[in-house]
């Protein structure tokens, strides 16, 4: 029975783009690794792309990081890629599984793959998608194939009889990992872990509550009745 963070064989990566905050993550044991995205990077503000990711990286030596490109063209996807991937041994580049026109990224993925720059083909959703880009993918590079469980869960669908499949399906390639992404709590950490995951790439905000695993519920009942007492102190309600 998984009691702390130290019990789980799955890999937990980072997830976010505020830098004080990645590289926070990045000193703990248990950080295995980190990730991002342009909308992430967006959203804290982040104006320089190569400033940003370059700081992180003169930090960041061995830890696994990926970075995505952000092109809709795949010839300035593949300049955008060989560029980021000349930045650290230790990057992957991020490879949407298609452009905006629904345009597949298999080519570009073969020829990034058979040059020994590490992908991580980011969006998939689906099993189809994954057995179309195994084979872009070359013997010996490593890579990553992130499926958004959870916005496969946003659906109403089960994510987890796909993500089975999908660790079945990777059993022989040991060199390509599967990567439970867009978590929403943390349970999926576990999720990810039974159905066979190598890595699941977490949010700060999730990240918050690991001192909560292995918790006593009675104890955690006691705890949300204070909490909403002291709040309720704090605001100074009246009736």
């Amino acid at each position: 029975m998984i009691k702390k963070i130290s019990d789980f064989k799955i890999k937990i990566f980072a997830d976010g783009a505020d830098k004080d905050s990645i590289l926070d993550l990045s000193k703990k044991q248990w950080i295995s690794g980190l990730t991002t995205n342009p909308t992430l990077m967006r959203k804290a503000g982040i104006k320089n792309y190569e400033k940003f990711a370059k700081e992180i990286l003169t930090i960041l030596k061995k830890k696994p990081i990926s970075f995505e490109v952000f092109s809709d063209d795949f010839k300035e996807m593949e300049r955008q890629a060989r560029l980021i991937n000349s930045w650290g041994k230790n990057v992957y580049i991020k490879i949407p599984i298609t452009n905006t026109k629904g345009k597949s990224s298999f080519g570009l993925i073969k020829k990034l793959s058979q040059d020994g720059i590490k992908v991580n083909v980011t969006a998939v959703f689906t099993l189809k998608q994954i057995r179309h880009i195994l084979k872009a993918l070359s013997f010996g590079t490593p890579a990553v194939i992130s499926v958004f469980a959870g916005r496969i869960a946003d659906t109403g669908k089960d994510p987890m009889p796909i993500m089975k499949q999908a660790a079945k399906m990777l059993v022989k390639h040991l060199e390509i990992e599967l990567l439970w992404a867009s978590p929403r709590e943390l349970l999926n950490i576990f999720q990810a872990e039974l159905a066979g995951c190598d890595i699941i790439t977490v949010q700060p905000d999730i990240l918050k509550k690991i001192s909560t695993i292995g918790k006593n519920l009675e104890v955690f009942s006691l705890d949300t009745v204070k909490m909403f007492y002291e709040d309720a102190r704090a605001a100074c309600y009246k009736l």
